[in-house]
């Protein structure tokens, strides 16, 4: 029979809402805080948490709540879950009642190809104009002007004295280097990772859960406070070394800021 709650025991339940709960508060972080990252109600965290299966929906829906939840904060339910969650329940099959016509299947095929052709023509076209500007040919380079055959050196105002091997003037063409902007911070994810940064100005850069194969790099003097959940999933390099989270770190949480001069410091409690 197909009901509203959860096939949980209800101690296997709570256990799973314990562990959760105390990886949480162990990691500093606010029930707001983390329902904002994974993107689910506050009261859905909640009920989470107290692990009581009259409050919960769907056994298939809660096993990946509670999945995300620990994944988030680095700790692993896999064993509670599969021995205390029951198999979900095959939804029921859908019938369709309604009849469409072949002609108005094919139409509506054609009608979203037409769609898709003009939408790429229309992002194609531009960008091939762009890249025949003619403004790729006013960049010129310098050149210094090659010697006439038969002179041994470039003409000069003044005529070298009896005796003095004149030695021939060159330009320099060698292309001044433009200084880049320095990167002061970079994070690489190699699993999921909530995080939490925060720029000089006291504003929030970015917040959020970000997964495996991400990127972020920042500029010197643009970041004052980091947040990393999940911590021992990534890679942080400061000016081109790479950080060893330890110092910083407690219950896989790593929080730090960066002073003018680009060090780290732990943030105290």
């Amino acid at each position: 029979m197909m009901g509203t709650s959860i096939d949980v025991a209800p101690e296997m339940g709570a256990s799973c809402g314990v562990r959760l709960k105390q990886a949480r508060e162990q990691a500093g972080l606010s029930q707001e805080e983390v329902a904002a990252s994974l993107k689910i109600p506050v009261r859905v965290l909640r009920q989470l948490e107290s692990g009581d299966p009259d409050q919960l929906g769907a056994p298939v829906f809660v096993r990946g709540q509670m999945r995300s939840y620990a994944r988030l904060l680095g700790i692993d339910l896999e064993d509670q879950l599969r021995n205390g969650v029951a198999a979900p329940v095959a939804p029921s099959e859908l019938v369709s009642h309604t009849y469409t016509p072949r002609y108005r299947h094919v139409f509506d095929q054609v009608t979203r190809r037409a769609i898709y052709i003009v939408l790429t023509a229309a992002i194609a076209v531009p960008v091939w104009l762009a890249t025949r500007s003619p403004h790729q040919s006013t960049v010129q380079s310098l050149e210094v002007p090659a010697t006439p055959a038969g002179q041994g050196e470039l003409p000069s105002t003044a005529p070298a004295p009896q005796g003095v091997q004149r030695t021939p003037l060159i330009a320099s063409i060698a292309p001044l280097s433009a200084a880049s902007a320095q990167t002061a911070l970079s994070l690489k994810f190699n699993g999921d990772s909530w995080i939490q940064i925060i720029g000089n100005n006291g504003t929030t850069l970015e917040q959020g859960l970000l997964g495996a194969g991400q990127e972020r790099s920042y500029g010197a003097g643009e970041v004052s406070r980091v947040v990393l959940g999940n911590s021992t999933a990534v890679e942080v390099r400061q000016a081109g070394k790479t950080v060893d989270l330890t110092p910083f770190s407690r219950a896989n949480v790593a929080r730090f800021t960066l002073s003018s001069d680009g060090s780290l410091t732990p943030v105290a409690d």
